[in-house]
């Protein structure tokens, strides 16, 4: 199973392989010589390749056991933990499964039905069926709305949105981030510091909430809007507990010739199940995650508007609605490759669970859950920004408890919740700020109802009251009060108390048999 290549002997010169060379199964292969000692014999051995078996069809387990090992402590940590960060959800095992399927394996850029690369009939057929559904989920009719499905998430859907309505420099107004916005509304900092590309690529003025009551003050967006004139006003956030009133940020978007665009990644699931309000009536365009409320994978869409617009001074009579072409061809090939088809068909799963009526009845649930948990912390005394809510969170100022979020939620971690830090209106700081945002979707994908979520307010309580013990002991200083949280015998205690709590309840998406690690 060799070739070796030989040359007239130098004088002197012994080659060492002669007595060593054996016949082996490894394959062989002849290179050139260029040693500048010719007689000497080079074999460069070739392995054969692994077979199909071997490196394609071996679980994890065997493959990899690391990253396995990893995999299933994560799982632990899900199952064991109480789970209230609000853009989180626990999605379900036929999602899963879709994600972990063979569609993986497609190249499929280009629409369906005109693709850059051949064998693409079942990926078509799996895209138009979650466009289709998509559309039904939201009760949109085709003839006036469109969607794209391809977004790989809730950002780059926005900012392919943004890439096809606005030229560079056009402006834009968002919920600024301390408001309750989201980074890709056009976030920068006090300082001027441009944080997110849409501030880089776009001129950007955040409308903002009453400092007094909390609530959005559409009086004061409608002011800067008329002074900044912007090309597109976005609405939807990501710390907001309140409802939007669409109607009227149409007549302000109306007056100063604006664009409207809803980016409703956290409350899609609540607009598919009408326990918010409605977008698709007032506005423009419409972007999502699908991973938050809506309890999908990680995915992202984008909703447009198509058709003959309504009459309108000054407008043709035969004006139509261009966003399709732009949207589609700023998703590809402007700014993302192929689609990921797993991810596509594990949303179209998703949305056909939106439509049946116990999604409705989850969706009706996260928000009673909320305003359960809130209603229960501020019997406690504490302050909920807007002293409630209207959707899926609270957001929780702990300013007037002289702590910071990121105490918080460095407590409440190793006490197995997790909740996350979370800016609130008048925080100069993001890096510490005043509040932690608590959302219900992923705990009521458990099966958790008020009274259960009255029990986390309780544990939230306990976490918090350790963390003013403890800061009254170390010092306000992070890395003082870092000192309190090692071998903390109240901390291991609440933990304890926790964990049996949350191991109580299903897991969606895997089963406890399944698990390496039960306990």
């Amino acid at each position: 199973m060799f070739d070796v290549h030989t040359r007239p002997p130098l004088l002197g010169y012994k080659n060492p392989f002669v007595s060593t060379l054996r016949p082996s199964p490894v394959l062989t292969t002849p290179v050139p010589l260029s040693h500048p000692y010719p007689r000497r014999r080079r074999l460069v051995a070739v392995a054969a390749m692994d077979s199909v078996a071997s490196w394609g069809l071996t679980p994890l387990a065997a493959a990899d056991p690391a990253v396995f090992d990893l995999l299933e402590r994560e799982k632990r940590r899900q199952r064991s933990g109480i789970e209230l960060i609000a853009s989180e959800n626990f999605t379900s095992f036929a999602v899963m499964e879709a994600l972990g399927s063979p569609l993986t394996n497609k190249y499929s850029e280009g629409m369906p039905g005109n693709r850059y690369y051949g064998g693409n009939d079942v990926i078509d057929e799996i895209e138009n069926l979650c466009r289709d559904r998509a559309l039904a989920a939201f009760r949109l009719d085709p003839a006036s709305w469109g969607v794209n499905v391809q977004p790989y998430s809730g950002s780059p859907a926005n900012f392919a949105a943004y890439t096809a309505l606005l030229n560079p420099h056009d402006r834009i107004m968002g919920l600024d981030l301390p408001s309750g916005g989201h980074l890709t509304h056009g976030y920068y900092t006090a300082g001027g510091k441009k944080i997110s590309a849409t501030s880089i690529y776009f001129e950007s003025l955040p409308y903002k909430v009453s400092s007094a009551t909390g609530y959005i003050d559409y009086e004061k967006l409608e002011e800067k809007a008329l002074d900044f004139r912007p090309k597109l006003i976005i609405c939807g956030g990501s710390a907001y507990p309140r409802d939007w009133d669409y109607a009227k940020l149409r007549a302000v978007a109306d007056k100063v010739g604006a664009l409207l665009l809803c980016d409703m990644a956290h409350i899609s699931g609540l607009v598919a199940a009408q326990e918010a309000a409605n977008p698709f009536e007032y506005c423009d365009v419409v972007t999502t995650t699908t991973h938050k409320s809506l309890r999908g994978p990680r995915a992202g869409m984008i909703f447009y508007r198509k058709g003959p617009k309504p009459p309108k001074k000054g407008q043709p009579e035969d004006a139509v609605y261009d966003y399709e072409d732009k949207i589609n061809f700023a998703v590809f090939p402007s700014l993302q490759g192929g689609p990921h088809n797993h991810q596509i068909a594990a949303l179209a799963v998703a949305l056909q669970q939106t439509m049946t009526p116990g999604f409705k009845a989850y969706a009706k649930q996260v928000k009673a859950n909320a305003v359960a948990i809130g209603k229960y912390l501020m019997s406690k005394g504490y302050k909920m920004v807007t002293d409630g809510t209207e959707n899926h969170l609270v957001l929780w100022d702990l300013r007037p408890l002289g702590l910071t979020g990121n105490k918080v939620e460095k407590l409440c971690d190793l006490c197995s919740i997790t909740v996350n830090k979370n800016a609130v209106f008048g925080d100069s700081s993001a890096l510490a700020p005043g509040g932690v945002r608590i959302g219900t979707p992923a705990m009521t994908s458990r099966g958790l109802v008020e009274k259960d979520f009255e029990q986390i307010g309780e544990f939230l309580h306990q976490a918090v009251t350790i963390c003013l013990n403890i800061q009254k002991e170390h010092g306000k200083l992070l890395k003082d009060f870092s000192k309190g949280l090692v071998n903390n015998k109240d901390i291991e205690s609440l933990k304890v108390e926790v964990e049996k709590f949350a191991t109580s309840f299903d897991m969606p998406g895997f089963t406890v048999d399944s698990m390496k690690y039960q306990e």
